[in-house]
């Protein structure tokens, strides 16, 4: 815990102007990112007595072991960068919105030809119209369903278009009259397009127009006697009189607003929003989060203006936006959402009338979605904090191990050993943060001497960094090992991992690859690896992290030192994160060694042969019927394969008079040598033993 005197600024340092600033930890990360009219007086609130310090902010200035800040002109500008800062850095002391869904959309690709109708999720792509967000994705076919009678647009993919087009056979919906059927033909696209507008503009609430123009069509067929005609707009009139009856009436005036409610308590808080638009609800949505800081009901309003229209632009920036708390300042706010939408916004808190009341329904919905939260999540955290609490307890922690890391070593009979590192945080994956390994300092299947070799390049990372922030103050050299042998000038062997000097970023708050250490490092096996890794530690200086392995066979828990295993209770949830942890960074390592399994029995000699790419590969194994004929082809003769001229032919006939003649293939089951004149689909060398005969005398003990 830091004394938040030590990293004060002296007096008058700080400028009496607009700014953000950063708390930083001492690993470097950014901890907590603010917005202030005046950074003098707003960091001056932080350095009083920790006594008078909201319990949050307490912790967040004694977790800090350094404060920075930019200057910015106006607040707007604060607001802005606080946004940006906030996204990049995500840090862990600031309000963070969490849906408590995926929410869904209808979209509109305007920006294709024949434009589709579907239903999307994630984010928003330029050239398509959105209507929603949707509490479910069916509540959205059926309205679109409802529409197609009225506003016959495609809806198919792009697969299914192309091939109606290509048999010239539209899908059912075309036969139903559900779709005007553009790929086939039956409309132009400019007529396409003017249904796909047609149908935006129904969306949007101008509906009206539609309806009083299809009960003027309907009269009229009814006048003439076209009575069947008259019958099917009678219809399509019901449609759409029903898809609107799903977005009930609830502002007049055609209004466009958002309205923004929140329930909060001393932990958490939920945030929900109604969509309203040309009167009606389109949509709803929410967010819940932990109230890792002090802050006020408008507070919580801004961060939640910010996450909902940090990336919006246009008209998903509503005229009007409606609150249960202003922002303090409001000014600065404001005017960022009026610069986003384009036009000006009006932020305020709805006083009395249909506003007023639409705002407590949205209350109402946000209250019961905290309750509903607390009601999922306390048996979810309550579980994952006794897991925690059981493997400190077993394992003689100091702590509860928040940051746990599990390393697990995969080969195929001694070929292409990797090795993989996890990690879980709160009992929870942290898969932004997995690694994965090449064992390459020795040759064969040795898993104790490749957890040692892992352990020993992970860690040393993690000292290499606190050496270059002047965290090792004793003098002694941390990266040598105990006969004084520097551990920096070993080779880095790890393909997935750059130079020393190039993967340690600047002090810019993100996240590095090695920087953070773990509190418990679990690996998978019993207690040779964990003596191992261990060792690697020992040898590393490294005291202040417990080891501990977990054995397959009777999931015995073995800690360094110990002739005797720890073990849990079968019921145990200490028991099942660590078997969690374990079977991902199982998972995860043999996910890789098969990648690379796969990728060395799919290579042969043309793959020696620069700037060669598949497709002339496969023109020269095509052409010539086998490896061991094109070896045996002139220049001459290769050069005749289209694509490739004499230079190209020159290089391809060196690179195979280099590779060693393969060995002869045998079958395993009938002891016959194996001819290599079939034809290579591949473009590997046929007739390599590694990869014929029969599957079960191939297939070797994965670990």
């Amino acid at each position: 815990m830091a004394d938040p005197s030590s990293y004060r600024p002296k007096p008058g340092q700080i400028p009496d102007s607009p700014g953000v600033y950063r708390f930083r930890d001492e690993h470097r990360r950014v901890i907590y990112v603010g917005k202030a009219k005046s950074l003098r007086q707003r960091l001056a609130n932080y350095f009083q007595d920790l006594s008078g310090l909201h319990p949050r902010t307490r912790t967040m200035v004694t977790t800090a072991a350094s404060v920075e800040w930019t200057v910015v002109s106006t607040e707007v500008e604060a607001l802005q960068l606080e946004y940006s800062w906030i996204k990049e850095y995500d840090p862990r002391f600031n309000v963070k919105y969490r849906d408590d869904k995926s929410y869904p959309y209808l979209a509109v690709t305007m920006n294709e030809e024949f434009p589709r109708v579907q239903v999307m999720r994630g984010h928003k792509k330029k050239g398509v119209r959105y209507f929603g967000p949707y509490a479910h994705a069916w509540a959205i076919r059926d309205t679109v369903d409802l529409l197609l009678r009225v506003f016959p647009v495609r809806t198919c993919s792009a697969g299914v278009f192309k091939n109606a087009a290509r048999t010239g056979r539209p899908c059912l919906l075309g036969y139903i009259g559900k779709c005007s059927a553009p790929c086939v033909g039956r409309v132009s696209a400019e007529e396409h397009g003017e249904l796909a507008e047609e149908f935006c503009d129904f969306m949007t609430g101008r509906t009206g127009t539609y309806l009083r123009r299809l009960e003027k069509q309907m009269t009229e067929a009814a006048e003439e006697m076209e009575y069947e005609r008259a019958a099917r707009l009678r219809d399509d009139i019901e449609a759409l009189k029903k898809a609107m009856e799903k977005n009930a009436v609830v502002l007049a005036d055609a209004t466009d607003a958002d309205l923004i409610a929140v329930a909060e308590d001393e932990l958490e808080a939920a945030v929900q929003i109604f969509h309203v638009r040309g009167g009606r609800v389109r949509g709803q949505r929410g967010w819940v989060t932990d109230k890792v800081e002090d802050v006020t009901t408008g507070a919580l309003v801004e961060h939640a203006l910010q996450q909902l229209y940090g990336e919006e632009r246009g008209d998903s920036v509503p005229k009007e936006v409606l609150v249960p708390a202003l922002p303090e300042p409001v000014e600065p706010v404001q005017e960022w959402l009026t610069e986003r939408r384009g036009s000006n916004v009006s932020l305020r808190i709805p006083q009395r009338g249909d506003k007023k009341a639409l705002m407590e329904t949205v209350e109402r919905n946000a209250q019961q979605a905290l309750v509903l939260h607390k009601t999922r999540r306390a048996s979810d955290l309550t579980t994952r904090s006794r897991a925690l609490e059981e493997i400190a307890e077993a394992l003689d922690l100091d702590s509860a191990p928040l940051r746990i890391e599990c390393y697990d070593i995969s080969h195929l009979q001694g070929d292409d050993v990797v090795a993989s590192m996890v990690v879980f945080e709160d009992g929870l994956q942290r898969k932004s943060e997995y690694r994965r390994f090449q064992i390459k300092g020795f040759e064969g299947q040795d898993d104790v001497r490749s957890m040692h070799e892992v352990i020993t390049r992970r860690f040393r990372r993690y000292i290499a960094e606190k050496e270059r922030t002047g965290e090792w103050t004793d003098g002694e050299n941390p990266l040598a090992d105990a006969t004084g042998t520097p551990l920096t000038d070993a080779p880095l062997t790890d393909a997935t991992e750059a130079p020393l000097t190039s993967s340690l970023k600047d002090d810019d708050g993100r996240p590095k690859r090695f920087a953070y250490p773990p509190q418990l490092v679990v690996v998978d096996g019993g207690q040779p690896q964990v003596a191992a890794a261990k060792r690697a530690l020992d040898e590393l200086g490294i005291d202040d992290i417990a080891v501990c392995g977990l054995a397959k066979r009777l999931e015995e828990v073995w800690v360094p030192d110990d002739d005797d295993p720890v073990v849990l209770p079968r019921s145990s949830e200490g028991l099942y994160l660590l078997q969690r942890v374990r079977d991902e960074a199982h998972r995860f390592a043999i996910t890789y060694q098969r990648t690379k399994r796969a990728k060395r029995f799919r290579a042969g000699p043309l793959d020696e042969v620069p700037g060669l790419g598949e497709t002339r590969k496969q023109a020269l194994i095509k052409h010539f019927g086998s490896v061991k004929r094109l070896r045996a082809a002139t220049i001459e003769q290769i050069c005749e394969v289209p694509g490739i001229g004499r230079k190209t032919a020159e290089t391809i006939a060196v690179a195979l008079a280099r590779a060693a003649s393969p060995a002869p293939a045998v079958n395993t089951a009938t002891g016959e040598i194996i001819d290599d004149e079939e034809p290579d689909t591949t473009a590997g060398s046929p007739g390599d033993p590694v990869t014929t005969g029969a599957p079960e005398e191939r297939r070797g003990q994965e670990t």
